[in-house]
């Protein structure tokens, strides 16, 4: 007789592993970049050149320094865990979407021959994600659950968002901020459907 056993419940804290990696790698490419001949960031997004499309999946990865490095870890680690609740496969399907939308946008939309590199463009489309994700089907529970959370989001990260894109000094990359927030948003509602529709 063979006895089946039960799959083993995954830990609560599992689910936010994903991005917890994602932060760790980019710490550990900025260990490598110090420490080894040359530079990384080199690899980033070089709008207008076709060689540097490349740089919209390492861009994120990079940073110009550890300032950078620092200024982007806890409001990316924060929104990319908020966005990790729904699952591993929810977070690398967002973050994927946000670094092609905020990659391609800024390698358009920049001056050409601009370098970019940094994960401010993820950090801005965790936030477009959570806050349009309010406006997605779902059950009406789960909805006021997201508004809290976007309402808090709103209070803790809105301010500087908007100055990230309206407000950025020389050398900061607007359009990956603004083309991110905008990934964040698609990403909410691409592929919800209404529960109870069903296709042919």
């Amino acid at each position: 007789m063979t006895v089946t056993q039960p799959p083993r419940a995954q830990h609560p804290l599992a689910r936010f592993a994903s991005p917890v990696l994602l932060l760790v790698a980019m710490w550990v490419v900025q260990f490598a970049d110090a420490i080894l001949p040359g530079s990384f960031t080199g690899f980033g997004i070089r709008s207008w050149d076709f060689s540097g499309l490349g740089g919209i999946v390492l861009g994120p990865l990079l940073h110009a320094n550890w300032q950078h490095l620092i200024a982007n870890s806890i409001p990316f680690l924060i929104l990319g865990c908020l966005v990790a609740v729904e699952g591993a496969r929810r977070f690398w399907a967002v973050t994927a979407i946000v670094a092609i939308i905020s990659g391609a946008g800024t390698w358009v939309f920049n001056t050409p021959g601009t370098l970019t590199v940094g994960a401010s463009g993820l950090v801005f489309g965790y936030f477009g994600y959570v806050i349009m994700r309010v406006f997605a089907p779902g059950r009406v529970a789960h909805r006021i659950a997201y508004a809290v959370v976007a309402v808090i989001v709103l209070l803790l990260y809105g301010g500087s968002m908007a100055a990230g894109v309206f407000g950025v000094a020389a050398g900061v990359s607007w359009q990956a901020h603004l083309f991110g927030a905008i990934g964040g948003g698609i990403a909410a509602l691409a592929g919800r459907r209404p529960r109870g529709k069903r296709g042919a």
